[in-house]
């Protein structure tokens, strides 16, 4: 089936991009990659007055929009799609100045968007660091004899954006009892047990967190405890002893 001599009108000049040769009626030139209709016959662009137009394919709708914007003359060029059986767009024909001058607000736009993720980036790069320390807080305070820089390496390691750990869930984030005991119990498991040996020779992951239980509850039960009785109470004997004297 022959396409219509004319597609559905879009408003503005149209230039075809013809499915078999054709050959322009006023010059005779061809065949044509693009060509106008008038009267049902096929003229080339330059005998159209079109020929100073530069193509711009289709796919950047931004550039696109700009480049007919500044253009004085512009057209829309298609092409049949016979399993279709419509005409679609495939770019359009804008001046050359036109469409320098639109490429530029792109790439203005662009750097402007390179500057602004770069601006959040660093925000979310400071939330994360202070995010981060709440959280090794917090690990301290309920595990209080956790070492200072463990809680600093289990803090940085559950919180990595985008990593899907139990600091990045919103218990983590809330900071709730349950998340943080949850890092600290996957670090102890992971640094402080024989738990990824077990694994590795093929002990299902339940049986071996079973077999690891006693083992992480035992560097958990450590870390929990207060500062130990003994040392506060020699602190304490001592600041009598020295009362005593002074009386």
């Amino acid at each position: 089936m022959a396409p219509p001599s004319t597609p559905p009108p879009e408003g503005g000049i149209v230039v075809f991009q013809p499915l078999r040769e054709r050959y322009c009626a006023q010059c005779r030139g061809g065949p044509l990659a693009m060509l106008v209709l008038e009267d049902r016959a096929p003229w080339c662009l330059d005998c159209a007055d079109l020929g100073h137009l530069v193509y711009l394919p289709r796919g950047d709708t931004a550039l696109t929009r700009r480049s007919r914007e500044e253009s004085t003359l512009s057209a829309v060029v298609v092409r049949f799609n016979r399993r279709k059986s419509r005409y679609e767009r495939q770019g359009v024909l804008v001046e050359e100045a036109a469409l320098a001058g639109a490429e530029r607000r792109c790439l203005a736009d662009a750097e402007a968007r390179r500057r602004r993720r770069v601006r959040d980036a660093g925000r979310r790069a400071a939330a994360d660091l202070r995010f981060t320390a709440a959280l090794a807080v917090e690990i301290r305070r309920l595990f209080p004899r956790c070492p200072a820089q463990r809680a600093e390496a289990i803090a940085a390691h559950a919180s990595v954006r985008g990593s899907g750990r139990v600091g990045r869930t919103a218990a983590g984030q809330a900071l709730s009892e349950g998340a943080v005991t949850s890092a600290v119990v996957a670090s102890v498991r992971h640094l402080d047990t024989s738990y990824d040996r077990l694994l590795m020779n093929g002990v299902p992951r339940h049986e071996a967190r079973r077999r690891i239980a006693p083992a992480v509850e035992a560097v958990l039960r450590g870390w929990r405890a207060p500062e130990a009785a003994g040392e506060e109470g020699e602190g304490q004997g001592g600041g009598e002893e020295g009362a005593a004297e002074i009386s």
